[in-house]
């Protein structure tokens, strides 16, 4: 976790607040001497909601924490927002890849615009540092929503390259979070407890996996150590769709699975990192940090004079990294809260 004197007094914004991972940073920095915590989302509903938690579990904490409505689509409520934030974790999104390949234009909207309305607006108000969520779907994307989070990727580098100011912008990559909103394993659990069997699209695809508080971490480590422009992937492991839906069966009772086959725009494993980052990727321990593209626009770099070696052996994905069997799945998914919950009946109480 970020040392807290980094924070100290500071103002912090997350768009998209209202989410999982919104709620987990407000877990984490509960007892720290925070100066504010900004939640920027469209949702009142979600917003009361969060403000009703807060004030019931840590009203002191409650007292730190300001509500913003507005939309990241929308440029005027993004800046009206962001006057006197010294970061900003942008985790707004629309993440949901069934949705998004039916509407990808919202998925523009939201994904792409709605980055660069943020980007802008942070430059412009003298923000320090910025740390914008992407996903794995990025990396090789076949469908709608990987291919708006990989473009905005492209208006994270380009506005950490092009004149950011004094505000620094990176990015982080992770893989599937487990039981955030729209994930598979709290579906598992609504069918296993209906009596119903768990429904797998192809049990030898692979996903990453990691809990909510890794995401966190991986963003307050970017936070710490990122220069203009950098990507963060943090190492995970992995297990085969099969082998997670034993294992939430081995925890919530068996009800049998049904194979229902792959779904439109799904992937049979999962990309962190190119083989094209992974030229440019730094070891950091737990973590890999793929540095910039400094090149500028010299076309001659990228149509007469090429580059001598331009992407590593192979990428960093979901079939090549550490491969968890249906036990060690078993330990990994009990690390998440609302599976802790659910085990006690009590998943109605987690956010999602």
């Amino acid at each position: 976790m970020i040392s807290s004197d980094a924070f100290r007094g500071k103002t912090l914004m997350i768009t998209g607040g209202t989410g999982s991972f919104g709620s987990t940073v407000l877990r984490h920095f509960m007892d720290s001497d925070i100066g504010e915590i900004r939640i920027f989302s469209r949702d009142e509903k979600k917003q009361d909601g969060m403000r009703h938690r807060l004030q019931r579990v840590s009203p002191e904490a409650a007292r730190k924490v300001r509500f913003h409505i507005g939309d990241v689509r929308d440029p005027q409520s993004v800046r009206d927002a962001m006057r006197g934030v010294d970061y900003v974790f942008h985790a707004a999104a629309l993440k949901q890849v069934p949705s998004c390949e039916f509407f990808p234009m919202e998925a523009v909207r939201t994904n792409v615009i709605g980055t660069d309305n943020v980007l802008h607006a942070a430059i412009a108000e003298g923000v320090e540092r910025v740390v914008c969520l992407s996903t794995d779907k990025a990396a090789y994307p076949i469908n709608a929503m990987g291919k708006s989070k990989a473009m905005m990727e492209s208006i994270i580098y380009a506005n950490a390259r092009n004149g950011a100011g004094r505000t620094t912008i990176c990015c982080t990559r992770y893989g599937n979070v487990m039981c955030s909103r729209g994930s598979v394993i709290p579906l598992f659990i609504k069918q296993i407890k209906a009596g119903d069997p768990v429904t797998v699209t192809d049990p030898s695809m692979t996903r990453f996996l990691m809990n909510l508080d890794e995401a966190v971490d991986l963003v307050c480590f970017a936070f710490e150590h990122a220069n203009p422009g950098d990507l963060f992937v943090q190492k995970a492991p992995a297990s085969t769709v099969g082998d997670l839906a034993e294992a939430v069966q081995e925890l919530f009772g068996r009800t049998g699975t049904q194979v229902i086959g792959t779904r439109h725009g799904e992937k049979l494993y999962e990309t962190l990192m190119t083989c094209e980052e992974r030229l440019r990727a730094e070891d950091m321990g737990g973590y890999f940090r793929v540095h910039a593209d400094t090149r500028d626009l010299n076309y001659d770099k990228f149509v007469a004079k090429g580059e001598v070696r331009t992407q590593a052996e192979e990428a960093y994905t979901s079939h090549n990294t550490e491969r968890l069997d249906v036990a060690g799945t078993v330990g990994k998914i009990k690390t998440a809260e609302y599976v802790q919950l659910a085990l006690q009946g009590r998943e109605h109480e987690a956010v999602q």
